[in-house]
């Protein structure tokens, strides 16, 4: 039985508890939050603190901390767990700035913990399937891919924390919602070279931006195009990702990115596209991403292996969000180094 703890009693920590609760081999044994308010709904048999370093000092049992707290204090936390020897599972974005998330693979490796980001997109059964075609060079030749987002977060989305639609602790629609999508391109297509971006701040009242548009380059030579948005009246629109190649066409859309649109290519018959695309729709979650994340790290620490989305993957997309954000700034191509 692998232990795990909490810090960061937020809404996304009731993922985290309900995946915990639902993998065989996991056990919530403790919660940290500086707000006891946000931990009295736990049971009695889970441990509370409001310090973190108490926590982890008083509680040897733990074995891996899931970090839930604003993005922007991912680093200096990750630093704590670290030293104190544990596995760390932290939330998305890896990080804010490109030297906390350099620090945070840093840290980690210093210490001799795994460290893995929490993309449970990447799991869904929609997304296996294209990426077991991308794996079998079923699109041939890539043309272009495009990530979209159209969503709604409306100003009381922004309201209920200060610190929401800040640069220093959460930001904007890119490093929020669109960040999975970046990271379902960059884990299909590879890296990216280039990038030329706009972004704006439209609707919504706070520090970062609410819609962005970017054209980026792939080293493979393939194009993609980013589309972002919270600004969507009145509710969630769309999310999808498309990929065009030689040989294959694939979308996978729906007001998340659960169901296959698109399904054609030269291997495949229609018939088995149909079929698979029906499979798809009969149960488009599957097991939640969020499980898949905390039964990955328990084979991860039994097996001494890295995660499957370990924190080299969390920083690719951050590092895109940057170059897309610089570029928008300047009005000029970024190239990634």
């Amino acid at each position: 039985m692998i232990n795990f703890a909490i810090v960061g009693m937020g809404h996304i920590a009731k993922k985290h508890v309900e995946a915990i609760e639902q993998a065989a081999e996991a056990n919530l044994y403790a919660i940290c939050d500086t707000d006891p308010v946000r931990m009295q709904d736990a049971g009695d048999e889970v441990k509370k603190y409001t310090d973190l370093g108490q926590m982890l000092e008083e509680n040897p049992e733990i074995h891996v901390v899931n970090i839930c707290v604003p993005s922007g204090l991912h680093a200096k936390l990750t630093k704590i767990v670290a030293e104190h020897k544990r596995h760390i599972i932290v939330e998305k974005p890896m990080a804010l700035k490109l030297e906390d998330a350099q620090s945070m693979l840093k840290d980690a490796e210093i210490n001799g913990v795994k460290l893995a980001i929490v993309h449970p997109n990447r799991f869904r059964p929609a997304v296996q399937a294209m990426k077991a075609k991308m794996d079998a060079g079923s699109f041939g030749t890539l043309s272009h891919a495009n990530a979209t987002v159209r969503w709604n977060r409306n100003q009381d989305y922004y309201d209920q924390a200060a610190w929401r639609g800040t640069k220093e602790f959460d930001g904007g629609v890119l490093m929020n919602q669109a960040i999975h999508d970046l990271d379902l391109l960059l884990w299909l297509i590879g890296p990216v070279e280039s990038v030329q971006a706009m972004t704006a701040t439209r609707l919504r009242k706070i520090e970062t931006e609410d819609v962005a548009a970017a054209v980026v380059q792939f080293k493979s030579g393939a194009i993609g195009l980013i589309e972002a948005a919270t600004t969507v009246f009145p509710k969630n629109l769309e999310e999808s990702l498309a990929i065009f190649g030689e040989t294959g066409s694939a979308k996978i859309s729906g007001s998340t990115a659960n169901f296959i649109e698109t399904w054609d290519f030269e291997d495949t018959t229609e018939e088995d596209s149909k079929a698979i695309a029906e499979k798809v729709k009969e149960d488009p979650f599957e097991k939640p991403g969020h499980q898949c994340i905390i039964e990955d790290m328990i084979e991860a620490i039994n097996e001494d292996r890295a995660p499957i989305v370990n924190g080299e993957d969390g920083l690719a997309p951050v590092k895109l969000i940057l170059a897309i954000l610089e570029s928008a700034e300047t009005g000029k191509k970024v190239v990634l180094q």
